[in-house]
């Protein structure tokens, strides 16, 4: 007879969390494929692998609540309530697509979800965040800005300003670091200095916490504190969240060249999803059966938003001045 164990957190709060997680990783394979068979312009930065960062973070925050993204954003927005149909056409460039197919795959933005759009540049959503942390304050009505970057913004000096001038001002904001370990080619250890960015955000003035980045409830349990600080005046906080990548830096990098097979296979022991899955089913909440028709489902529903989006125009030529603000 299988111990059922009592789950962590509400039983409709984990299961939302597995289907958004879910939700990431179609998606991102999904991507791969269509950049595979040339349905796609340019390149593609998947985050399969890190699903549970973003969805922990996102559901401890308000629908009015902001984020900034990055370059590798799918995560951040389907976390946050974006759905795939518009995020598949605006990847393919359609004109059904968030920002009408003109933005592509890292730029795609939602105001009304409080996304304030994935950003191309390193670490270029940090001051974007701040002047919504800023907006919020100013309102007086509780909301919190998140500001989403990788391990490779660590080092830019707009972290540290923006830091400064949060704690500071007390800004309801909170940076969240994934630290997938690889900036582009090269491991994190080998770029940071000191004990890391957490270390930093202490001596700056603000609480640095570190998590498994792979652990959602554990993501969860850690932002919604910080989050919740945040919306008291308590000010900025730093949340460090370990996690991996699977694929390469983007779609044409194998990532074999600078990690090794003994290395990821250590990390799939902790993937995220597999880690929920056990969970949901040791907590009796899920059979194996909801499993698989849950994972039926979302694969089913990302596999429609690629063939719709095929179907969708492009934008037509007159609008290519359209939306243009520099």
């Amino acid at each position: 007879m299988t111990d059922i164990k009592t789950p962590p957190i509400e039983p409709t709060l984990l299961i939302e969390m597995y289907r958004r997680m879910l939700t990431i990783r179609f998606f991102e394979e999904a991507i791969f494929d269509v950049y595979r068979k040339g349905w796609m312009p340019g390149l593609a930065h998947l985050s399969d692998g890190q699903e549970a960062t973003p969805v922990g973070v996102c559901m401890a925050l308000r629908p009015d609540d902001t984020i900034t993204s990055t370059h590798r954003g799918h995560g951040h927005i389907i976390a946050k309530g974006g759905q795939v149909e518009p995020m598949m056409a605006e990847v393919m460039g359609k004109v059904t697509g968030y920002c009408r197919g003109k933005g592509g795959e890292m730029h795609i933005a939602d105001v009304s979800l409080g996304i304030l759009g994935a950003n191309g540049i390193v670490g270029g959503g940090l001051g974007i965040a701040a002047g919504s942390a800023f907006t919020a304050k100013r309102e007086g009505k509780g909301r919190v800005s998140v500001a989403f970057f990788g391990d490779g913004a660590v080092n830019q000096g707009i972290w540290y300003e923006t830091a400064n001038i949060a704690v500071l001002w007390k800004l309801p904001l909170i940076y969240v670091c994934e630290n997938n370990q690889y900036t582009e080619f090269t491991h994190w250890k080998k770029l940071t200095s000191g004990e890391g960015l957490a270390a930093r955000a202490r001596a700056m003035g603000m609480p640095g916490v570190e998590v498994d980045g792979n652990d959602v409830v554990a993501v969860y349990q850690a932002a919604r504190e910080l989050v919740e600080a945040a919306r008291r005046g308590e000010g900025p906080a730093t949340l460090v969240c370990h996690t991996i990548r699977y694929g390469g830096h983007h779609v044409g990098d194998p990532g074999t060249a600078y990690r090794t097979k003994e290395e990821m296979e250590e990390w799939r022991k902790k993937d995220s999803i597999q880690r929920c899955e056990q969970l949901l089913v040791e907590s009796g909440i899920f059979s194996p059966q909801d499993i698989e028709a849950t994972r039926s489902e979302i694969e089913g529903r990302v596999q429609n938003a690629v063939q719709q989006a095929r179907q969708d125009p492009f934008p037509p030529v007159e609008e290519v001045t359209e939306d243009v603000y520099a």
